[in-house]
């Protein structure tokens, strides 16, 4: 083989496209970073010299310059156990990255403690490792995440709270469903099928989601004149579930459906009732709410409330996409949830 074939191709330079264009280094350099001072003319000239040339930039000297790690962080305050054993972050995750695929920029996980982010954490946000965070799973207690948007680029996957349960600032930007709308949705179907002693189970009152939920279940109720006293609080987890509906069975034995704020919640539910002797839907009828792989998963199939969840992590990476881009984009982005009917109820 001789040593011309061996020879590496030469990349085109910066200076190249500025000579083949007729323009200065620092104009095809503005062209590249979609600078709005640069005419269409001289955008057209450097755009063609780039094709020409089969010019790519050099991204790492991109971000030398810009101080862009090309790196985004996502922020889960929660333990392992939850984070990997709870399809909701499996689909969030999957349209994060299907998202990210068409970027340049790459994903980072940061798990941090449910009640506050270690130091490490808060550290590695502020201290120049990412441009920017996505936050999934919010709790009231995370005063640091609540914050994190006046420092860095954040883009919250629900509505985010501050430390007194209050909607966060009106600055934030974050991804939701309308979770008291879908919680009425679920609690009507019961409503409407003859159930009248209708519970709930519902999440950690300090995450805005089973706030939104349990708040939509009460109002279902009211509206139809029914008791809203049968509530049982769990931890989003399928043991909190069948916790929460011993409670519920040991506290009102007339109950007679349940509103369950998640899928996995509504599975640990339904196998305490099969233990405690109460069949499903004939003695009790059970509504989750995520329309997960839990919905499906035993003999029982599980009405349940629907949300596009894959979908909001898309959004998600598309609104932070946009934020670092420079872009206007929405503050607020709510996505539609509805009713899918099963055997349960």
């Amino acid at each position: 083989m001789s040593s011309e074939s061996m020879a590496v191709p030469v990349r085109p330079t910066l200076e190249e496209v500025a000579r083949l264009a007729g323009v200065s280094r620092a104009t095809v350099s503005r062209v590249i970073n979609s600078s709005p001072k640069v005419s269409p003319e001289v955008q057209t000239a450097v755009e063609a010299a780039i094709s020409e040339l089969n010019y790519v930039p050099n991204r790492a000297a991109r971000s030398l310059v810009a101080r862009a790690t090309m790196s985004i962080a996502l922020v889960v305050p929660e333990d392992a156990h939850r984070f990997f054993g709870d399809p909701y972050f499996a689909d969030i995750v999957q349209g994060i990255t299907d998202r990210l695929d068409d970027s340049d920029y790459v994903l980072n996980l940061q798990l941090a403690h449910p009640s506050s982010p270690s130091e490490k954490t808060r550290r590695y946000l502020l201290g120049g490792n990412v441009d920017g965070a996505l936050v999934v799973s919010h709790h009231s207690g995370d005063h640091f995440l609540a914050s994190l948007g006046q420092s860095l680029p954040v883009v919250f996957g629900g509505r985010p709270m501050d430390a007194e349960g209050a909607p966060g600032r009106p600055t934030d930007y974050y991804v939701d469903v309308d979770n008291r709308l879908g919680a009425m949705q679920g609690t009507r179907h019961l409503i409407q099928s003859g159930r009248r002693a209708i519970a709930t189970i519902t999440g950690p009152s300090d995450m805005p989601a089973a706030v939104d939920r349990e708040r939509g279940w009460r109002d279902a109720l009211q509206e139809a004149g029914f008791s809203d006293e049968r509530v049982a609080h769990a931890d989003f987890s399928e043991e909190g579930g069948g916790r929460a509906a011993a409670e519920l069975l040991d506290r009102y034995p007339d109950v007679d459906a349940i509103f369950v704020a998640s899928d996995l919640m509504a599975s640990g539910a339904l196998t305490t009732l099969a233990e405690r002797g109460r069949t499903v839907p004939g003695d009790l009828a059970v509504v989750g709410y995520d329309d997960s792989p839990y919905a499906k998963r035993g003999p029982i199939q599980l009405t349940t409330v629907a949300q596009p969840t894959k979908q909001m992590g898309i959004v998600m990476a598309d609104t932070l996409l946009r934020l670092l881009a420079g872009d206007e984009t929405p503050r607020v982005t709510l996505l539609e949830t509805h009713l899918v009917r099963r055997d349960s109820a």
